[in-house]
């Protein structure tokens, strides 16, 4: 795992396959997304003070893996939104992706740099919903943007300008350049999301995959 400083008071982690974002207030710190399963140990290692919760963004085992594990490192609150929480809770399967035929040879790849096997879940989640605001940063509130899965959500931070988008919104790993997020189950509910982020006016976006934006961004074309 990497760590990469993007403000004193947020960090990057970054895996082999996706990324997590640390924000700190004060001797507490949230997480947003908690990497794949194995991460744990990492993130805890790189924790200043208290961990107090982790925000999942989606139920893909890139950004969920180390949640259970962290949680019972740390004793944080995880939290997701409640239509994606019993994916998290292993209660259900989630809905597969809609795969473009370009996405296919990139999900492929994805799929062999991640731990193989079932991963310890969560042994309690608070569920989340749209226009929920939590104790981060000054108020950060929950934004619900389907399209990746039924229940990805972002978060934004209004004082701060700061916009964590999970996988509705990615980096082109080619050119750097904003991109709708990929392997959607709803493409057509993905790009209203996209457009509804970009409409925050954040200038600070921070990605499930790829390298944020420290600036303003617009929405692509479909």
């Amino acid at each position: 795992m990497d760590v990469i400083e993007l403000l004193p008071h947020l960090h990057l982690l970054r895996f082999p396959v996706g990324q997590a974002y640390l924000w700190r207030d004060g001797d507490e710190s949230t997480l947003i997304d908690a990497g794949p399963a194995g991460s744990a140990a990492s993130i805890a290692a790189c924790l200043q003070g208290r961990l107090r919760r982790v925000v999942l963004t989606h139920f893909h085992e890139d950004h969920v893996g180390g949640a259970g594990e962290l949680a019972a490192l740390t004793g944080a609150e995880v939290l997701a939104h409640h239509l994606d929480a019993p994916v998290v809770r292993g209660e259900v399967l989630g809905p597969s992706p809609v795969f473009e035929d370009w996405e296919r040879p990139l999900h492929a790849e994805a799929l062999r740099h991640l731990p193989r096997g079932e991963f310890m879940r969560p042994s309690q989640l608070t569920e989340l919903s749209d226009g929920d605001v939590l104790d981060v940063g000054g108020g950060a509130r929950v934004v619900h943007v389907p399209g990746h899965t039924p229940g990805s959500v972002a978060l934004h931070l209004p004082e701060h300008r700061v916009l964590f988008t999970g996988d509705a919104v990615a980096a082109s790993p080619f050119d750097g350049k904003v991109m709708l997020g990929v392997f959607n189950v709803d493409r057509a509910q993905a790009l209203n999301s996209f457009a509804k982020l970009a409409a925050l006016g954040a200038n600070i976006a921070c990605f499930g995959h790829g390298d944020p934006i420290m600036g303003p961004w617009s929405p692509p074309h479909a």
